[in-house]
């Protein structure tokens, strides 16, 4: 017997999925961020609208530069509506920022890029006579 169709037999899940809304709630996505930003470039501007409890920078892996977004988390819902209201379109290091509420990641297949496996061959080869 299946006691919710959305959760299945486990009642574990329904909290744990609200609290996990309710904190993405306070995570923010700054994007369009200069390349020359840091994490604590970023932590001073956000810190006059809240206590900022985290920031994350993301960084490109085989460069080590930054990628031009990260993430910001405020200490409250409010807090974050109030960073978002100030940050949003604010220019900083001469590019406009964009801020909203930051969205789950969303589920990828696994492998990473590139599509399908790629045949090596054909044209463009061969010996010359």
């Amino acid at each position: 017997m299946i006691l919710d169709p959305v959760f299945g037999n486990s009642l574990w899940k329904a909290p744990v999925c609200r609290t996990v809304n309710y904190h993405m709630s306070n995570k923010l996505f700054v994007g369009n961020l200069s390349f020359n930003a840091t994490e604590n470039t970023l932590n001073d501007a956000f810190a006059a609208f809240g206590t900022v409890t985290e920031t994350n920078l993301m960084m490109d892996r085989e460069t080590g530069r930054p990628r031009g977004f990260g993430f910001i988390t405020m200490s409250s819902a409010d807090e974050a509506q109030k960073a978002i209201a100030g940050m949003n379109g604010k220019e900083m290091d001469g590019r406009a920022l964009t801020v909203n509420v930051a969205k789950p990641r969303e589920e990828r297949a696994p492998g990473g890029g590139g599509g399908g496996r790629r045949e090596y061959g054909g044209s463009g080869g061969g010996r010359r006579y």
